[in-house]
């Protein structure tokens, strides 16, 4: 039995098995994951490593609920003001502790509550805050919340999507990730809890409320001001779509799928919102790129307002090694092979202003020479596969819009994207007249 902590004057330990009311949502989930995460060493190697705190096999992980501080304001006591949950990591003589606060369902945090905890965290000397929701962020490090750098200058600030988490069980369990049986079976049966529907766990699953509004503006060609909140929650939206896509691959596939993000916009979130809706409003189309790994190219996404399209691609370097457009086109379509052609294209392009050109996948299957240039000897140095799909009127819906795009990216990695493999220079090869020397003159060698 574990022994509450001399600094707490109050609090449980986290159960697997909590012993809750039917209502009580929130609570029985905080309680589910950190017992998980004391109980299998993997998953909190695996959800810590995320927060870049390293967690060692000799290292010990205490999980409290409803945890009450010594010499806590009596304002900060009641239930609505309280932090759901308290780690302590004990690696040693160290200690690494983050308070713990989480929503369900549609319930998010608000600033002024993350303040109060950050404050809380900070009166108490811990290391950090760690908020649970089902709001997605493109890193742990990147929170649903906007607050001043100051606020969170001694104690780091988290989050984690329930999504998030449910994926991390997914690939520990699906690439054999946990050694101990025992603790695969206690991790299956916290997976089992995360993918019911009394969890109160959920995806992304519509844009933002203004989103209509937009795409019909863009489509009357009216003027979108970048500061403005139906562009701001727009971009937002988009962001934590992206998120929720990464997770929908990472889980098909098996491995970890991530967002391709400059190095500005992966240290600073408000920058990559600030950049991003600029970009939007000079060119009203949503863009982002998945990082598969061992995959031929990054994956990328579009969705453009304007003509009411999504695409999905992945841009390859023509080989080398051959000379014309024609041949280099047939390396591409003889891994392509199994694609069923509807919907995809193959782009072939050219350096500098020369020529694009751009063709059904079916066309050139029969004559691959349709992507040579009418107007450019220039072979071409980059081969595109491009998937499109077309919603006309319904792209502006919120819900249709995720379901298509939630349908269409992984459809373009199974039927083309695993496909692909990039093209590698040939080794050099040892022709037999060196690798078989004539002898030489001995009187030569003394």
């Amino acid at each position: 039995m574990a022994v509450r902590p001399e600094f707490l004057i109050g609090g449980e330990p986290a159960r697997l098995i909590p012993i809750t009311a039917d209502s009580a949502r929130e609570q029985k989930s905080v309680s589910i994951i950190l017992a998980g995460l004391r109980s299998v060493l993997e998953l909190r190697q695996s959800l810590l490593k995320s927060l870049n705190v390293r967690v060692g096999t000799s290292a010990t992980l205490e999980a409290w609920i409803e945890p009450v501080f010594q010499n806590e304001d009596k304002k900060a006591i009641k239930n609505k003001d309280r932090p759901d949950g308290l780690l302590i990591l004990r690696t040693g003589k160290r200690e690494w502790r983050a308070l713990i606060e989480a929503k369900v369902n549609n319930d998010t945090i608000g600033e002024e509550q993350v303040s109060r905890y950050l404050q809380q965290a900070k009166t108490h000397k811990l290391d950090a805050v760690i908020t649970i929701t089902n709001q997605f962020a493109a890193l742990p490090t990147h929170h649903p919340v906007k607050l001043p750098k100051t606020a969170t200058k001694s104690v780091a600030l988290f989050h984690w999507s329930w999504a998030f988490i449910r994926t991390q069980c997914q690939l520990l369990l699906k690439n054999d990730g946990v050694e101990d049986e025992d603790q695969v079976f206690i991790l299956s049966e916290i997976l089992r809890y995360l993918e019911s529907d009394r969890s109160g766990i959920s995806h992304f699953d519509q844009m933002n409320a203004e989103w209509k509004d937009v795409v019909n503006k863009v489509k009357s060609n009216a003027t979108l001001a970048k500061t403005s909140d139906e562009v701001q929650n727009t971009i937002a939206a988009w962001h934590q779509e992206q998120r929720d896509l990464c997770l929908i691959m990472s889980r098909m596939t098996g491995s970890d799928v991530s967002l391709k993000l400059k190095n500005d916009h992966r240290l600073d979130p408000a920058k990559r919102l600030k950049d991003d809706a600029d970009a939007f409003c000079k060119t009203p189309a949503l863009h982002c790129a998945l990082n598969i790994i061992n995959a031929a190219a990054d994956l990328e996404v579009t969705a453009d307002l304007q003509r009411r399209m999504i695409y999905c691609s992945m841009r390859l370097a023509a080989p080398k090694d051959k000379q014309s457009t024609k041949a280099r086109v047939n390396w591409l379509l003889r891994q392509l092979k199994k694609t069923e052609p509807a919907g995809f294209f193959i782009r072939a392009t050219r350096p500098g202003k020369a020529e694009t050109t751009y063709k059904p996948l079916k066309d050139p299957r029969d004559s691959p020479e349709l992507l040579e240039s009418e107007t450019s000897n220039t072979a071409a140095t980059t081969l595109e596969v491009v998937y499109e799909v077309d919603l006309a009127g319904k792209f502006s819906g919120r819900k249709v819009f995720v379901e298509e795009l939630e349908k269409a990216v992984p459809h373009f990695y199974q039927e083309a994207g695993q496909l692909l493999k990039a093209w590698a220079p040939p080794p050099p090869k040892i022709s037999k007249t060196e690798s078989n020397p004539a002898p030489q003159d001995e009187d030569t060698n003394s």
